[in-house]
């Protein structure tokens, strides 16, 4: 993990995460969390999957795991993931579609390559976030939700294409049932685009996926898989240097510290050592249809 400091005018650290891999080549980049800077707004993990190249017989297969205290979403620009989960739901992932799972007091999901993709073999790139549940709603009943690409706000300007894909900006709202203040979109900008990134929310971040960008008036840039986090109440305009894709993330940060360990999240360290000790005990609810599962680590 690379971390340092920036001396560009309303941008407070950026963040450089290391590639993991978590077997059979499906590679992660995790910018959120790190030691410097634990959380952006309420988003308290961030992931990008990929780019991931399975020939036929290959595929992902994340084995049912439990989570407390937070929502995941799963913003997927290349592939297919087929996400099950302990309510009943089995949906398939595709490209621009959100992906929206409200663990609150406990859920159970897998991840798998459906076995229709797999015969084929195909490539898989995605992001993958959780965002903390504020206190008053970490015991929520767990939720599920899906969203097709077209129900997602969409504004163009100048070469900058934005989808909204959770949370409040630039005179939209994303359709998803959200449990504070965020935003969270996806930016597509050809060469030289601009766009200002305005202080509508507190805490925000900008995650390069591809390409490049600078912030205009400032010397030195930013480039692929770069965390860019700015300046709480920042405004700054940035411009692609060259075709970009960038995650717009943030806002209003909770009022309390999260406790975090393996995919449990909570405010409350006592709630996480109950989540241990639930699933250990195999006290969560099961995923339809799955026997496997991951052991909760040592």
């Amino acid at each position: 993990m690379s971390v340092r400091l920036s001396d560009i005018e309303g941008v407070d650290l950026v963040v450089l995460p290391p590639v993991r891999d978590l077997g059979d080549g499906f590679q992660v980049r995790r910018a959120l969390p790190t030691a410097q800077r634990r959380m952006v707004g309420p988003f308290i993990f961030f992931d990008q999957m990929g780019e991931a190249v399975f020939r036929s017989g290959e595929g992902l297969d994340v084995r049912p795991h439990p989570h407390i205290g937070l929502s995941t979403l799963t913003y997927l620009v290349e592939g297919e993931i087929l996400h099950r989960d302990s309510l009943g739901s089995v949906q398939a992932i595709r490209p621009g579609e959100v992906n929206w799972m409200t663990a609150g007091s406990g859920i159970v999901h897998s991840e798998r390559t459906s076995p229709e993709v797999r015969a084929s073999g195909g490539k898989l790139f995605g992001l993958q976030t959780w965002i903390a549940l504020p206190r008053e709603a970490e015991e929520t009943a767990p939720a599920f939700a899906h969203h097709k690409a077209h129900e997602m706000p969409v504004a163009e300007d100048r070469g900058t294409r934005m989808t909204l894909i959770a949370g409040t900006s630039d005179g939209m709202t994303s359709p998803l049932r959200t449990y504070s203040d965020m935003v969270y979109a996806d930016l597509v900008m050809q060469d030289g685009a601009r766009y200002q990134v305005r202080p509508e929310h507190i805490e925000r971040a900008l995650y390069v996926v591809s390409g490049a960008i600078e912030i205009e008036g400032q010397t030195g840039g930013f480039v692929e898989s770069e965390l860019v986090v700015l300046k709480p109440d920042a405004e700054v305009v940035v411009r692609a240097k060259g075709p970009t894709r960038l995650m717009l993330l943030g806002g209003e940060p909770l009022a309390e510290q999260r406790h975090i360990f393996w995919n449990f999240v909570s405010s409350s360290a006592e709630r996480i050592e109950q989540a241990k000790a639930d699933w250990k005990s195999d006290r969560f609810a099961r995923v339809p249809g799955e026997d496997e599962f991951i052991p909760l680590p040592a």
